[in-house]
């Protein structure tokens, strides 16, 4: 793997910070993306993925904004030479028990988040992706079994789903695959930043076979798999991990 773009949901915990580590420790260099306000703690990522003897891009901002998007994929293939995989895995959750109280500016920023940075984010890639690279998106299992007080972030996500097998479809021609990865009850901090009341944060994963919530360096080990080569007839497929739940 020579080059890889994730978008981080959080710079010191998440999936988006255990896929960078997990793609530096295959030979990847990588750009990552966070908010300004998380410098900090992406700057532990950036030297995780330098002591793998890797090339770590930093490109802080925010990804609701269509031009940072455009900025962002334009610097980061500048600075790493080209791109051949794009992992687009930032999210927002908020909960909210009914749709009477969810306003528009929160439905709106979880679209931009999860639904309109993916695409304008992707759009732009395509002027640099080859023939051979990878797309994968980070879905989750609320797009086929959505919670009530999950109204607008389950949209999203079955949003993801359908952008996905669409754009694989599209791009099949060319080459390049697309494909998704849905999350079960996975432990980050979308978790206790809202995105659950506390009284569920306290139970999180406790109604999954396996009994707990997953750890982001568990699922980290499929976005490897499903950018190897040795997956290349993969394409339009959403990949689980929940636990054993069987959601999808």
């Amino acid at each position: 793997m020579d080059h890889f773009l994730p978008v981080v949901d959080s710079g010191d915990s998440g999936i988006g910070r255990a896929v960078a580590i997990a793609y530096a420790r295959e030979g990847a260099d990588i750009a990552i993306n966070y908010l300004p306000e998380e410098e900090r703690d992406a700057a532990e990522v950036i030297k995780l993925i330098e002591a793998e003897g890797r090339k770590a891009v930093a490109l802080p901002g925010d990804i609701r904004s269509e031009s940072f998007c455009q900025q962002l994929v334009n610097n980061a293939a500048h600075q790493l030479n080209g791109l051949d995989i794009l992992v687009n895995n930032a999210g927002r959750q908020q909960f909210n028990k009914s749709i009477r109280t969810l306003s528009t500016e929160d439905f709106d920023a979880t679209f931009k988040t999860n639904v309109y940075a993916m695409f304008w984010i992707t759009r732009t890639a395509m002027e640099y992706l080859p023939r051979g690279a990878s797309i994968i998106n980070t879905t989750s299992v609320q797009a086929y079994n959505p919670s009530a007080i999950l109204l607008d972030y389950a949209q999203t996500k079955a949003s993801i789903v359908a952008f996905t097998k669409a754009l694989a479809k599209q791009l099949g021609e060319e080459g390049i695959r697309v494909n998704a990865i849905a999350p079960g009850p996975y432990w980050t901090a979308l978790q206790t930043s809202g995105g659950q009341p506390q009284e569920k944060v306290m139970q999180f994963g406790a109604s999954a076979p396996l009994g707990r919530p997953g750890q982001p360096a568990e699922i980290a080990a499929i976005y490897v798999t499903m950018a190897s080569s040795e997956n290349s007839y993969s394409s339009g497929q959403v990949w689980c991990s929940d636990g054993g739940t069987g959601t999808l």
